[in-house]
């Protein structure tokens, strides 16, 4: 995840903001990306297992990344299932498995909050004589923080042991300045109290040493340019830091920067690289997200992840998602998520102009579905509409595949997405509230600009956006949960602040439950077709597009200025005002016993 931690992959959500690549230069990177679709599916399974011990669960049809491209997990060197596929002889590429995440143990709250505190708190007594007075002592604890993640976590912490603490404003931002915030008593109880939580431990727990280095690493750690550190003057700080480490099985080497301080400043600094960093984080899990970010971080082939077994399991159910990057990080190796040009190679298609001259039809497709509904395993788990293609093209209208679809999931109680550019989709409008109030439904409505003319241009045969927003508003008044995909994101073209601005106000005024953004991808099939319309429509973009596109994807320092915008502009426009109210579900039917 973005933030540092975690998650099994059939607890991800649509809109999570997780970890995945882009080509940048000589290497692959790790960027951060959002999750637009998730799935499951019950399929033939496989277990791969990597030299460092790393197991991975797959469908054949899977691909991860080697030191020789992607892969599929199975394939065979000639006949109809000939394709790249794994062997003994490839590499994955990434850290290999991740750590379990510390348990919150009480030991575990009373590390952290030593560590943090220690590092960046004030605790004291001052005793002093005073006019009028018996005496004019004063008991104060308060700690400073410039991220919020690390207060709450002390201050939810310091409560569990039955110790209040008060949050206050301590500076308000200013140029290059943060703001600062901070928590503090002056209570002797509580202050007393504070002092026996945080009390050194001769013979810490290994749950003791997870905590006090998270709260150590929020107070006075760092990873910046790929190197984490941990920094301070006190030695009994960096005394309990190395032997914490050292509990943890980290290796680490202590550096002393030049500078003739009263009090020398000691840096531990951490071994191994990304493999051991992410085990650190994952392991000992520090509160504030900001220090744990890799993005831009390269992927090198320096990790035990040759592959040394396959094994078929039986039929499984798997999930997948897909991300605004084509790919993820799955128990620490990159995993593809597939995108529907490549779909079309298998029938001697060339992706390019077949793909917009020819629609194959797949009439029986709500049979079929129905027909997986009825299973007994089928838990009725979200069905993803339009992740490969829109489910409402134009001979939509004849066939009516989409809406026999919908109305199997519906009979079967099945949620669904639908991620969509057509008004169309307001023809089903009854059925989807129907099913909303039986399942659930979200429907997500591509728009790239208000501008009908640009919009005209870049999608010449879709409704203009007038048409789409007011398609959120009809759908949104049913209690259907419908929001606006603000993709594809085209720099030069859509990419400015107040174009931006227009989709997100323009959203707002309609309803929209949701915003979400996406920027352009270029594929190896897409590229050229999309080459071939700016040199004929924006000749003065191609250079800047052949810049910007070395690879599949636009580098990540432009995702995350783009990522900077829009959230500006939610930001500004104030949050989204949903018109919908959710229909009542209806009552479950009872079963027979």
């Amino acid at each position: 995840m973005a933030d540092g931690t975690t998650k099994p992959l059939d607890e991800v959500e649509v809109g999570d903001r997780i970890y995945g690549t882009v080509r940048s230069g000589p290497y692959r990177r790790y960027v951060q990306t959002s999750v637009l679709a998730h799935w499951s599916v019950e399929k033939l399974a496989y277990r791969v297992t990597l030299e460092d011990g790393t197991r991975i669960v797959a469908s054949g049809d899977h691909r991860f990344l080697t030191d020789r491209g992607w892969k599929f997990v199975t394939g065979s060197d000639q006949g109809a299932m000939r394709r790249p596929h794994l062997t003994t002889n490839n590499k994955l590429m990434g850290t290999g498995a991740f750590t379990a995440s510390p348990v919150r143990t009480a030991d575990y709250k009373r590390g952290y909050l030593c560590g943090l505190i220690r590092g960046d708190g004030l605790l004291k007594f001052y005793q002093y004589e005073r006019e009028g007075r018996v005496h004019g002592n004063q008991d104060q604890f308060r700690l400073v923080l410039t991220d919020g993640e690390g207060l709450e976590r002390a201050q939810r912490y310091l409560l569990d042991f039955a110790v209040s603490t008060d949050r206050f404003l301590f500076q308000e931002a200013s140029g290059r300045v943060r703001r600062l915030e901070g928590i503090r008593t002056q209570a002797r109880r509580r202050v007393e109290d504070i002092q026996k939580i945080i009390k050194w431990r001769a013979e810490p727990s290994v749950e003791w040493s997870k905590g006090f280095l998270a709260g150590i690493f929020d107070a006075e750690g760092g990873y910046n340019s790929g190197v984490l550190r941990i920094t301070n003057t006190d030695a009994v700080i960096i005394n309990q830091t190395t032997r914490s480490l050292e509990q943890l099985k980290f290796s680490f080497v202590i550096e002393s920067p030049s500078g003739n301080g009263v009090k020398p400043i000691k840096v531990v600094r951490l071994r191994g690289g990304l493999r051991e960093q992410l085990r650190f984080f994952h392991s000992v899990d520090p509160a504030i997200a900001r220090k744990q970010a890799i993005e831009g971080t390269a992927i090198k082939n320096n990790c035990r992840l040759r592959v040394v077994a396959i094994e078929r399991l039986g039929t499984r159910r798997l999930f997948d998602i897909t991300t605004g990057t084509g790919n993820f990080i799955a128990n620490g190796v990159v995993s593809h998520n597939c995108y529907a040009r490549r779909t079309h190679w298998f029938l001697d298609e060339d992706g390019v102009d077949e793909w917009s001259s020819k629609i194959f039809v797949k009439i029986n497709a709500p049979e079929v579905l129905r027909q997986e509904l009825a299973r007994p395993g089928w838990k009725r788990e979200e069905v993803a509409l339009g992740t490969a293609t829109d489910p409402y093209q134009a001979i939509e209208g004849k066939y009516r595949i989409t809406r026999g679809i919908l109305e199997a999931l519906r009979d079967f109680r099945t949620p669904v997405s639908i991620v969509t550019r057509s008004p169309m989709i307001v023809r089903d409008r009854q059925l989807l509230a129907e099913l909303a109030a039986r399942a659930g439904v979200t429907v997500c409505i591509s728009i790239a600009t208000t501008d009908p003319t640009l919009a005209r241009s870049i999608e010449p045969t879709v409704a203009p956006p007038a048409q789409r927003l007011k398609t959120v508003e009809r759908l949104s008044s049913m209690g259907i949960r419908t929001g606006v995909l603000l993709a594809p994101i085209l720099p030069g073209l859509t990419d400015g602040s107040e174009s931006l601005a227009a989709v997100i106000e323009s959203a707002r005024g309609a309803g929209a439950s949701f915003v979400g953004h996406r920027i352009l991808y270029l594929g190896e099939v897409t590229r050229d077709a999309f080459m071939r319309f700016l040199k004929q429509s924006y000749p003065d973009l191609v250079r800047r597009y052949q810049r910007l596109y070395p690879g599949k994807y636009a580098p990540a320092v432009y995702e995350k200025r783009i990522t900077g915008i829009v959230d500006e502009q939610k930001a500004r426009l104030g949050p989204l005002e949903p018109r919908y109210l959710r229909p009542p579900r209806e009552a479950e039917q009872l079963e027979l016993l």
